[in-house]
């Protein structure tokens, strides 16, 4: 009763989601309003999911009945192409039956006229007769500029015939060298491009019994020919192309991976094209059969022929006859090889690629240490067909035009199945290639933020936690293979690593964010950089080679708008003594200067709230020491001498404004008041410079030593060409 009841509430739930107007949103609006608590809600969960899990099954086994229909299909339309080549060449018997009739009858009608008119015996008419009608009928080409081969029967008349083609086609001398080879069927054709149907050249086809050779027209030499192509029989499939006017007469050869369409003069020409070639194809085909089934047939016993049978051996030959050792044989008649290429199509169009693999395993390891007589590679054959098939899945699952979704670990079911095959080349560079894209999107779905720091941050997160899940699911995955691997992702990194400095860069250094805000945002990178370090990949250097000219851009420009700055306030310099007003202000510098390292602050403070040092001077302190701290936060060791080089040219500025101040003025006062600014630039604020720039580096800097021992600095008087020391 209850299994009834449940059984009629799956129908009806089935026809409620099965409806037209089924709506999600307001069926589970209805639900939640209908349920009395969360133990409702959970069983009509377990019902939708046991309905979900049904339907797939249902799904699952009409693709199966499905596929099984189309292979029998396939199979059905394979013996009905094989009766129609029957057919064919049957009626191609009978035409050329009847049309051989009036040659016999001809010959015969004359000799018995002959007879009849001079008493039976003078007329000649037996069979020298029908020899010179026959010949006579030999020498009718075949229209159209297209024949075939009807000079000889045995070998050595085709092979004189090939000889004699052959020699006006330029560079396929080699052909001759194959034995057994000999023209079937040649003429002109004319060659139009697959895609846009334009003529493209001239060219003649020469068929032989195994292969096609295509030669063009040579214009400034007539009747000789270059050669072009040459295609196996075996791999070329012949199209006839339905006539569509002007574009008549015309019939498509397709070996893989190209193709190409010929005309022919005319539809007979056409169809005797198409004839000739099925019919050699088919010998071809059924001659490599014989020669397969001749190989696999079992050997009898070898014959031993005793000496005393044979006068004519030699006594002293006593070499002993080496026997024959018969072919070991394959046992292929289990069911599972029997279903093997049928279950391996099932896999691939059920998507289980383990299934598929796994079959795959257990037919190489059944035939791992045994020979390979004609069944076995027939089976072969067959079974690699599945595997190009397989692997043509598995690279479009690992193509960037899939689903990016899911995170490295989704690439992992098709990455592990193509190294299974053999195939760990191809599955690193899809797979690489399948984060290049994952990793590129996610940058550009970035939504750029007002705030440069608040963006830096998140661009950082998204791509380093990308890259970390990359390498963790490549360790995962290429652990067992062939190192190899491992360069082509530390070449990958750097790559990535390209494309993460584009984006950095572009926001950071083009949008021309002060200095401190580049720092802090490098700063942040570099700590993103550091945490591959877990997992055994250093990145540092890459990403310092990549950013070196933007930071030397930006401290290229913030030392010039240093420069500029100071330059303006020296023109503008009086030599006065600073009055901050109220203690607060006098206070705020003294925290401001000590922050910038300058700790006897208080020796240069008077009463109330007087400074006894010049704005310009303080101005400058406070700019230095703040492009300095800007500046460390940027620095390797590729950035030494830039930096080392800004400070320089900033200080100098300052100091030789100092000097050339000392000299021209000439008020004590004022004089004395100079020597104090100068006394505080040279004990006060060059150490300092010096101290912070050797902690910072790691090293001392010699320049800055001899800026500081310096008594008097060399400075230019922006008036005149002279340098004063």
């Amino acid at each position: 009763m209850a299994m009834a009841m449940s059984d009629s509430g799956a129908s009806r739930l089935r026809r409620q989601l099965e409806s037209g107007g089924f709506e999600a949103r307001l069926y589970v609006k209805q639900l939640s309003q209908q349920s009395d608590g969360d133990r409702d809600l959970q069983e009509h969960r377990q019902r939708i999911q046991a309905l979900a899990e049904e339907t797939a099954q249902n799904l699952k086994r009409n693709v199966y009945q499905n596929y099984r229909q189309f292979i029998e299909t396939a199979r059905e339309i394979s013996y009905l192409e094989s009766e129609m080549y029957q057919l064919s060449h049957l009626l191609t018997e009978q035409k050329s039956s009847l049309e051989s009739i009036p040659l016999t009858l001809l010959p015969a009608a004359a000799a018995a006229g002959a007879a009849a008119a001079s008493g039976g015996e003078e007329a000649g008419g037996g069979p020298a007769g029908r020899d010179h009608f026959r010949g006579q009928a030999s020498f009718f080409p075949t229209p159209g500029g297209a024949s075939r081969d009807s000079s000889g029967s045995g070998e050595e008349g085709k092979q004189r015939t090939l000889t004699t083609l052959l020699e006006k086609v330029e560079g396929c001398r080699h052909l001759l060298e194959t034995p057994g080879q000999y023209l079937v069927y040649n003429g002109d054709l004319v060659e139009y491009d697959a895609d846009h149907m334009a003529q493209v050249q001239r060219v003649h086809g020469f068929l032989m019994n195994d292969c096609l050779l295509v030669a063009t027209w040579l214009p400034q030499r007539r009747g000789m020919y270059r050669y072009d192509a040459l295609y196996p029989l075996d791999g070329l499939a012949v199209v006839n192309v339905k006539d569509n006017p002007p574009m008549k007469d015309m019939f498509k050869l397709l070996m893989f991976p190209e193709s190409r369409i010929f005309q022919a003069e005319n539809a007979k020409i056409k169809r005797e094209w198409l004839e000739v070639l099925e019919e050699t194809k088919r010998a071809l085909g059924e001659k490599r059969r014989r020669e397969q089934e001749e190989a696999a047939a079992p050997r009898g016993p070898p014959q031993v022929t005793s000496k005393a049978s044979n006068p004519f051996e030699d006594e002293d030959d006593d070499e002993p006859a080496i026997p024959e050792v018969e072919e070991e044989k394959v046992d292929l008649s289990m069911e599972w090889i029997q279903e093997l290429p049928e279950d391996l199509d099932v896999c691939i169009a059920q998507r289980d690629f383990e299934g598929a693999v796994d079959l795959l395993d257990k037919l190489n390891h059944y035939l791992e240490d045994k020979p390979s007589p004609p069944p076995v590679k027939e089976l072969r054959a067959k079974v690699d067909e599945r595997v190009r098939q397989l692997t043509e899945v598995l690279v479009f699952e690992l193509s960037p035009d899939r689903s990016l979704r899911g995170g490295p670990k989704a690439t992992r079911r098709a990455v592990s199945q193509l190294i299974r095959l053999g195939q760990c080349t191809k599955a690193c560079e899809l797979f690489l290639r399948n984060r290049a894209a994952a990793v590129h999107t996610a940058i550009r779905q970035l939504r750029i933020e007002g705030a440069t720091l608040l963006y830096i941050h998140k661009l950082c997160h998204v791509f380093f936690t990308s890259l970390l899940e990359t390498a963790r699911e490549f360790e995962t995955d290429f652990s067992g293979t062939d190192s190899g691997c491992y360069s082509a992702f530390v070449v990958w990194a750097r790559s990535a690593m390209g494309m993460f400095v584009d984006a950095f860069s572009k926001q950071v250094f083009d949008s021309k964010e002060s200095l401190s805000t580049a720092a802090e945002c490098v700063k942040v990178a570099k700590e993103h950089c550091q945490q591959l370090g877990d997992i055994g990949l250093d990145l540092t250097f890459i990403i310092h080679a990549l950013l070196v000219k933007d930071i030397q851009g930006a401290l290229h420009s913030y030392k010039e708008i240093i420069i500029e700055a100071t330059k303006h306030r020296n023109s503008e310099e009086m030599w006065r003594r600073m009055n901050l007003m109220t203690p607060e202000a006098l206070g705020k510098l003294k925290e401001e200067m000590k922050s910038c390292g300058v700790s006897n602050f208080e020796q240069y403070t008077g009463d109330d709230c007087w400074v006894n040092l010049s704005y310009t001077v303080v101005a400058f302190t406070k700019q230095t020491m703040g492009f300095l701290e800007e500046a460390l936060k940027l620095y390797f060791p590729e950035l030494h001498m830039v930096l080392l080089e800004s400070l320089v040219e900033i200080i100098l500025v300052a100091v030789q404004h100092v000097d050339y101040s000392l000299r021209c003025e000439q008020d004590p006062e004022k004089k004395a008041f100079i020597r104090q600014n100068a006394s505080f630039l040279y004990e006060t604020v060059l150490p300092v410079v010096e101290k912070r720039f050797e902690e910072g580096v790691g090293k001392p800097a010699k320049q800055l030593q001899d800026l500081r021992n310096a008594s008097r600095l060399i400075r230019v008087n922006p008036e005149s060409t002279t340098s004063v020391v």
